[in-house]
């Protein structure tokens, strides 16, 4: 049987669910034709109206100038306005009704250019409405929430204001991911469970929720162990102060952790991953933040704050918007703009003062595609060649609104098709190297999106694989000829797995400290550097 996903897709009851939510009102969720315009390339952009909805009229009001645009029922008030048409009528039958397809273009614009635009309808004398409505991801991450608090699905929920609308973006330039991002093969280090640092020892490592005591000098002193295995770039998951063994919940984006190094520690592993030629990612959460952040701490007893409106404060059991609905993780309103400044800032400054190479970013498809071009743009102009890439368990479709957005995504789609086929036995390689197929040629082709067997969110791939080495050698040896760049998540070259199951017992359980020495398989070690010099070989080759 396959592990859950950690997402709003995690089982077929949510899947169902998403897919009403998206289609009922005017939703438009940033479809786009092509998807990353080019400099002169007019851009087709399509909207789907539910059941719920007259329509006689729609309209595109936009800007070019990164102000906001504003219009009424086909007329700009504020940037220019396009009408849009209805072209085709659709029958849904998990809606069990009729949807109307509505497309209208936009014009043409030059490199460097922000276009911003809402899309609203109408009909008779009634009010418009603006899509994205209802705030169908809304109603999904409740949905989604309901589900891992193992609580019922919730049958409805208040779809907002129908006047105020999303805004959409999207920047027309010659972007592209970086060179060393294809050619990579990454390895991911949890900080507190890789290596104390030589003289050093683990504080425990029997409580896999609690601190064990890895540090970023311990990464620094096992830096020749990774550039032995192959590895030429490092994905460290969060080293911000928290108050959790995971990091996902930072107290301070300003500073790094002191039981991990501090910043000292932070500046030592750059510069000594930069003199081997391996690039340091950092893992960012943009979407949520510890509740022990001052930041939140004064948002919540003052209402007065000027950080209230960086959260959305709610009548939920927690008060306000949580990520999946855990209390300790607010969720920031991205969409306030002192809110939206502030981790921009905090993007660049980790960039220019620690010449860090990019970010892996934590449930990118909270903070929305929108946000994610200010921030793409924000790193870019302090390092061209950082790579920032997202965390997005989305289906294949939404996945693809993020390009030109971000510079790629990890490739959830692949992990589970390497599963089926090579952990569980379900699926032939025929129908594996079939799914390959549609699947790299369904996403453009700049678009980088690195694969993996397992990571911190999943069962370890040796786990579900029922402990067979040579089920494990297949699979590995499988990703390292596909053309998307590998991730490893550290261990799983040497046998490391776990005991038992992260279904109904918590994320942590496949995050044990690493073995070193004699407690590593040393023959399993030799083959996975032996199957990432033949990667390394092949793609020379072909230059």
């Amino acid at each position: 049987m396959e592990e859950h996903i950690f997402g709003t897709y995690a089982t077929d009851e949510l899947k169902i669910t998403h897919h009403r939510a998206m289609r009922r009102g005017i939703q438009h969720r940033h479809q786009l034709d092509p998807h990353d315009p080019l400099p002169g390339q007019p851009v087709t952009l399509t909207v789907r109206v539910g059941p719920e909805l007259d329509a006689d009229g729609m309209a595109c009001y936009y800007t070019t100038d990164g102000s906001e645009p504003h219009g009424r029922r086909g007329q700009a008030i504020h940037g220019a306005a396009v009408p849009l048409r209805r072209v085709d009528v659709r029958w849904d039958s998990l809606l069990w009704d009729y949807l109307t397809i509505w497309q209208g273009t936009l014009p043409a614009q030059p490199e460097g250019t922000q276009v911003r635009y809402q899309i609203g309808v109408w009909a008779g004398d009634g009010a418009e409405t603006f899509a994205d409505w209802p705030d169908a991801q809304l109603y999904v991450d409740k949905a989604s929430e309901a589900f891992f608090h193992d609580r019922p699905l919730p049958e409805a929920f208040a779809p907002g204001d129908p006047t105020r609308g999303t805004v959409f973006t999207y920047r027309v330039d010659r972007a592209a991911p970086p060179a060393w991002a294809r050619e990579m093969v990454m390895y991911e280090v949890f900080v507190d469970r890789f290596y104390p640092g030589d003289g050093r020892r683990w504080r425990q490592t029997e409580n896999v929720s609690g601190f064990c005591g890895g540090t970023l000098q311990g990464v620094a002193d096992r830096l020749d162990y990774i550039t032995g295995l192959g590895c030429n770039a490092l994905w460290l998951t969060p080293i911000f102060p928290s108050p959790t063994h995971h990091g996902y919940d930072a107290t301070d984006y300003t500073r790094i952790e002191p039981r991990l190094g501090g910043d000292e520690g932070l500046r030592l592993l750059v510069d000594e991953a930069h003199r081997r030629g391996v690039r340091v990612v950092l893992d960012l959460v943009c979407n949520h933040i510890s509740n022990e952040h001052p930041i939140f701490i004064d948002a919540l007893k003052n209402p007065a704050s000027p950080y209230r409106g960086w959260f959305t404060f709610d009548d939920s059991s927690a008060g306000y918007r949580a990520f999946f609905g855990v209390k300790q993780m607010p969720q920031l309103n991205l969409a306030h703009p002192g809110a939206r400044d502030w981790m921009l800032d905090i993007a660049r400054y980790w960039l220019r003062e620690f010449d860090v190479d990019g970010y892996r970013l934590d449930y990118g498809n909270g903070p929305g595609p929108d946000f994610w071009v200010d921030f793409s743009a924000a790193c870019k102009a302090v390092k061209p060649d950082c790579f920032c890439f997202g965390e997005i368990v989305e289906a294949p479709d939404v996945i693809r609104t993020y390009a030109g957005r971000l510079d790629g995504n990890l490739d959830f789609h692949v992990e589970t098709a390497l599963r089926r086929t090579f952990a569980y036995d379900a699926w032939p390689e025929e129908r594996f190297e079939r799914f390959l197929a549609r699947h790299y040629a369904y996403f453009p082709s700049d678009f980088v999106m690195p694969t993996f067997l397992d990571n911190h969110d999943t069962d370890r791939f040796l786990f579900v694989a029922g402990g067979d080495k040579e089920r494990l050698k297949r699979a590995a040896a499988a990703q390292m000829k596909l053309p998307a760049p590998p991730i490893i998540y550290y261990g799983t070259e040497v046998g490391l797995s776990q005991t038992r199951s992260k279904r109904g017992l918590g994320l942590e359980v496949s995050r044990a400290v690493m073995p070193w020495g004699k407690d590593q398989d040393a023959a399993l070690l030799d083959f996975y550097k032996a199957i990432i010099r033949e990667r390394q070989a092949a793609r020379a080759a072909v230059g």
